[in-house]
């Protein structure tokens, strides 16, 4: 019988939208904005896997120690969050997650440690609780998993979804995530037992090309997504100056130039490869499907470019 932390594949379990509610049948987390994280824990090690199954354990060797925490094998799913004056700092993160030289990546590890918070428990002492309820599941993660060597464990409340919405807006952070108490966890599955309440909108796109400014940088993105396996045009959105987005796709289109995948056409553009992923965040949707007010967040290296499709 296969093992779930001898494997290593999970994926992790996915939520719908929704606006914000009350409800005794659910509880209320924080949506925090991270890195969505899977932790394979023993008494000598510790495995970390992003959404796509990459290992990205030696990223973060300030999180080596999570071991030391728990009273037996485990496999939490949680979020990868780094702090900055008291609230997650996305870009930070991306920075972070992007290193490669292990220099640079032991330095930015004391000078940017990054937390894993749990918000789950898939696993314990060589045991699949995934049929447990949630509520069976916290109490388990709760009475295994002790706060320190940067893992912390994610706080929770009960039926007042509407309250700590307006909190975390009033605070700008992304949202709330509503999860149905007696809820299981069913591995790489999207289900309406969880839901996420956010305060901006946000949406993956595949980045297709760009149009430069008159120093030849990015100015304008051009964003799709697949439908039906087929991409069409999303958007064209401003482009903020970011050093490491703007390299890392200068760099990319140097190798990776195309054609222009779609009928409509653009001046001034450079066409890529759509294998780069992209995060923006809006108000709302028009009628037309069209972004109000969106504003690139960052590109994120954890999603497969076919998994960015229409909404």
């Amino acid at each position: 019988m296969a093992d779930l932390f001898d494997d290593k594949n999970i994926s992790p379990m996915l939520l719908y939208q929704t606006q914000p509610f009350d409800s005794d049948e659910y509880i209320f987390e924080l949506k925090l904005d991270g890195i969505r994280c899977i932790a394979y824990i023993d008494d000598k090690s510790v495995t970390l896997q992003n959404k796509r199954f990459k290992d990205v354990t030696d990223i973060y060797p300030e999180l080596k120690n999570m071991n030391k925490c728990v009273k037996a094998r485990c496999i939490l799913d949680g979020e990868l969050v780094l702090m900055s004056d008291g609230a997650p700092d996305f870009f930070g993160l991306q920075a972070r997650s992007l290193m490669s030289d292990k220099l640079k990546i032991q330095i930015a590890a004391k000078r940017n440690p990054v937390q894993f918070v749990a918000y789950d428990i898939l696993y314990l002492k060589n045991n699949d609780v995934t049929q447990k309820t949630l509520l069976q599941r916290k109490l388990l993660l709760q009475n295994n998993v002790t706060e320190g060597n940067n893992l912390s464990i994610s706080r929770f409340v009960e039926g007042r979804g509407r309250e700590f919405f307006n909190l975390a807006k009033k605070n700008n952070l992304e949202g709330v995530v509503a999860k149905k108490k007696d809820s299981l966890y069913h591995i790489g599955k999207r289900s309406h037992d969880w839901l996420k309440i956010k305060v901006l909108q946000e949406e993956d796109f595949v980045i297709c090309g760009y149009q430069k400014d008159d120093d030849g940088k990015v100015k304008d993105l051009i964003l799709g997504s697949y439908d039906d396996g087929r991409l069409v045009f999303c958007a064209k959105i401003f482009f903020p100056v970011s050093k490491q987005d703007q390299k890392t796709i200068l760099s990319f289109a140097k190798a990776h130039q195309s054609k222009n995948p779609f009928d409509k056409k653009f001046e001034n553009c450079i066409f890529i490869t759509p294998q780069l992923v992209g995060t923006v965040k809006y108000m709302s949707k028009t009628p037309s499907g069209s972004m109000r007010q969106p504003v690139w967040k960052g590109l994120r290296d954890d999603k497969d470019p076919k998994d960015c499709t229409l909404t």
